[in-house]
């Protein structure tokens, strides 16, 4: 059946009486044929009304209208008396609206079994319709078929993954744009160069030792992911990178990249300062290289390692801080080193100045060592009278 096409016209002598439905625009002034109804006297139906039309908190007053379009052609009644204006049924509800398609939910697949299925002589219904439906010019009053709605199903559900797939880019982009240690899980070999750990599995291993404590004990103080801020740190100690250099790659202010390296380093001072890395010297033996075969009570290697600072205005620190041996102002630290290669000893960080006897006697190594025990060290490193054990060199 072709549709007949309804345009709107604008009506002379009429009032200003409007829709008060949302999304619809109909208008006594643009369309004489549409019937406008006030809201029922019943508080009850009028309730209805108020959450069938779906404007909560809508204050109803005596020139609010619904038009006849959101009714049941059933519910609308013409009577010869009031000039020929259609009456409501008593009870009557708008239920056809914007939201619903202007159409009701079908019938149960049971029930259409039981409808007659014989068809209509032709032109006979559709004479009917017209005869009784006031709306049957519409677009709106005619119910989508399956032919059009199944198109918009697949359509809806392709556009969905579309949009899915959207999402994964550009958040995959973003990663790749943003500088931080996620950026890098792929190469373990970027992940040594920024971070001197092994792998990323290894950094997140560590990580994970870290991060439960982190949540209680430390406070974010930037825009940056905690694993960022530890990553950054990670970047400054590999790398040396100047702290305007790493403002840039985390897009941060280098104020805030000072705060973040002297609250992690304070914060891993004091978690890490509390494990006890020291090996007892039985594990070791049985663990030592075949090099050692010719020293095996070999507990620990010791030597001293040095690290540049940035040389201080006050000459009294200077002189306390400048390292002969490496003719500029450094800081001083004691390490052991079991044979086997893991770290079983690091010392508080001294003036460059200090002598090795001296910070091995401060350091506290001294009180591990047994008797049983040896100690290897360098032959500039004369420590010999102040270990209660033997040393090799």
């Amino acid at each position: 059946m072709k549709k007949s096409n309804f345009k709107y016209q604008r009506s002379s002598g009429t009032n200003a009486e409007h829709c008060c439905v949302p999304q619809c625009k109909v208008s006594a002034k643009y369309n004489s044929i549409m019937s406008f109804f006030t809201f029922p006297a019943d508080a009850e139906l009028r309730s209805k009304w108020v959450a069938a039309i779906r404007r909560d908190k809508f204050t109803v007053t005596p020139h609010t209208r619904v038009c006849s379009r959101h009714f049941k052609s059933e519910d609308i009644r013409k009577t010869a008396s009031n000039n020929g204006r259609p009456l409501l049924k008593k009870g009557a509800v708008p239920v056809l609206f914007e939201w619903n398609n202007f159409s009701l939910s079908p019938p149960r697949p049971e029930v259409l079994e039981r409808m007659e299925t014989t068809p209509p002589e032709p032109g006979v219904e559709d004479t009917q319709n017209h005869a009784f439906d006031p709306h049957i010019d519409h677009d709106y009053a005619l119910r989508p078929g399956p032919a059009v709605v199944d198109p918009m199903v697949k359509e809806n559900s392709s556009l969905r993954k579309e949009n899915c797939q959207l999402r994964l880019q550009i958040e995959t982009f973003t990663l790749r744009q943003r500088f931080c240690v996620h950026r890098f899980a792929d190469s373990d070999k970027d992940i040594r160069f920024f971070t001197r750990f092994a792998s990323y599995d290894s950094l997140m291993r560590f990580w994970g030792s870290l991060q439960e404590s982190q949540k209680v004990q430390r406070e974010s103080i930037s825009t940056l992911e905690p694993i960022d801020e530890f990553f950054l740190l990670l970047n400054f100690l590999a790398l040396g990178s100047k702290q305007r250099d790493l403002a840039d790659w985390y897009g941060i202010h280098h104020h805030t990249v000072s705060r973040v390296i002297r609250s992690w380093s304070n914060y891993l001072f004091t978690i890490l300062g509390s494990v006890r890395i020291w090996i007892p010297e039985k594990e070791i033996w049985r663990n030592l290289p075949a090099e050692f075969q010719r020293y095996p009570d070999t507990t620990v290697i010791l030597d001293c390692t040095e690290l540049r600072i940035q040389c201080p205005s006050s000459s009294l620190l200077q002189s306390e801080v400048f390292s002969s041996y490496k003719s500029h102002c450094t800081l001083k630290g004691l390490i052991g080193i079991a044979p086997h290669g893991p770290v079983t000893f690091v010392s508080s960080l001294y003036p460059g100045s200090i002598s090795d006897k001296q910070i091995t006697r401060e350091s506290g190594i001294i009180n591990l060592l047994k008797p049983e025990m040896a100690v290897m060290a360098d032959r500039g490193f004369l420590i010999d009278d102040i270990v209660p054990c033997k040393v090799y060199r």
